[in-house]
């Protein structure tokens, strides 16, 4: 493998080069950039439940429409994702999961597939923290069922969303923890008590921040501010334009500092898809042409239909970040947030050869991906 570009810091040209890993990146003194686009790592999407019009949360869900949704991905810069299932019944989920191991197995894209997120169903049941869950399938959280989804990964679940409301939830961060997993508070209307019980059980990680809330809140105390003063959680945000206006990004972003800040999709199955209806799972939503995804018939969000470079794009053009500041909520954090091994150092030798080479329009704060390679092998090529 051998793959150049120019260094988004300096303007370098890097040549890189091994073969699943990195071996070597040299910078190559008086090499002409002309024409070179620049490089970075492989985007991570750590919360995704569909894509080209694959629902990853289907059990029944093709083999192909899997493949056709991860190669969707990779147009996009995304070289590793976390397929992820939400609540649903318990046969459904488990089998949503099993399908997804399957496609991990046996697909030549599966290797994209990092891990699995599972988002629910031990959330709230309340309107509003709840988001377009169906209620009827929030439960409490259960750590046999844990076991039973782990077994249906082969061990592969590595993230799960969850409220600290429940009773049992500190107990059962611990046990996840424990097993590797990480733990995420979403979806909830727990009090400041409820998410430190948490946070000290080992959660690390707020799931898509300030979605999943009450239409109104006080103005204090709330658990919005008690997860954005809490140092000790990570902050994933889905930056659409649609998701948070600019002034509660900006706002979040400036409490967890970027170096705690994660980029997200939370792209639902028509993503990349035409405007219309569309079903997921038991529920009915629409895909609107302004690119929004909601309940069908209302207004109500259901996912979004954003994609990893657009994602790039807005926290530019919507937070006022760098380049290189956007670039990090979309690598090396959603690595080390993740726990995703070998990507945690970006261009590094004995790193993943994970990369996305794209074009940079500063005037318009702006990329255009021109190819995405995975471990070694070049997965994308406009």
């Amino acid at each position: 493998m051998k793959c150049r570009g120019l260094d988004v810091r300096t303007g370098a040209v890097l040549e890189i080069t091994g073969s699943a890993v990195i071996e070597q990146v040299e910078e190559l003194i008086g090499a002409d950039p002309a024409g070179l686009p620049l490089i970075a790592p492989g985007f991570i999407d750590i919360q995704i439940n569909g894509f080209a019009g694959a629902d990853y949360c289907s059990p029944v869900e093709s083999m192909e429409a899997i493949a056709r949704s991860l190669h969707a991905q990779f147009s996009c810069g995304v070289s590793r994702c976390f397929p992820t299932v939400i609540t649903g019944s318990p046969e459904n989920m488990l089998g949503a999961i099993a399908n997804l191991r399957r496609a991990k197995e046996s697909l030549a894209e599966g290797l994209a597939m990092e891990g699995f997120h599972i988002e629910g169903p031990h959330i709230s049941p309340d309107d509003g923290p709840r988001g377009a869950h169906p209620r009827q399938w929030v439960r409490e959280p259960d750590i046999e069922e844990f076991k039973r989804w782990q077994d249906a990964a082969y061990g592969g679940i590595k993230l799960i969303t969850l409220s600290p409301e429940w009773p049992g939830a500190a107990r059962y961060i611990e046990h996840i923890v424990s097993e590797g997993v990480v733990a995420s508070i979403g979806h909830t209307k727990a009090n400041a008590e409820q998410i430190q019980d948490c946070v000290r059980a080992g959660a690390t990680l707020s799931t898509h921040l300030g979605n999943g809330v009450h239409r109104e809140l006080p103005r204090h105390p709330n658990y919005l501010w008690d997860q954005l003063a809490e140092d000790r959680l990570n902050a994933s945000f889905i930056v659409d334009g649609i998701h948070l206006g600019p002034a509660f990004l900006k706002v979040a972003l400036r409490a967890k500092g970027i170096e705690r800040s994660v980029l997200v999709t939370d792209a639902v199955m028509p993503a990349m898809c035409a405007p219309g209806p569309y079903t997921l799972g038991e529920v009915d939503v629409e895909l609107l042409p302004d690119d929004s995804v909601v309940m069908r018939g209302g207004t109500r969000l259901a996912g979004s239909s954003l994609r990893m470079d657009r994602g790039v794009t807005k926290l530019m053009q919507i937070a006022g970040l760098s380049l290189i500041e956007a670039l990090a909520m979309a690598t090396v954090n959603p690595a080390r947030v993740g726990r995703v091994s070998g990507r945690l150092r970006g261009l590094n030798p004995g790193d993943r050869a994970d990369f996305v080479l794209f074009d940079f329009d500063a005037a318009a704060r702006s990329i255009v991906v021109k190819e995405t390679w995975m471990s070694g092998e070049r997965v994308y090529a406009a």
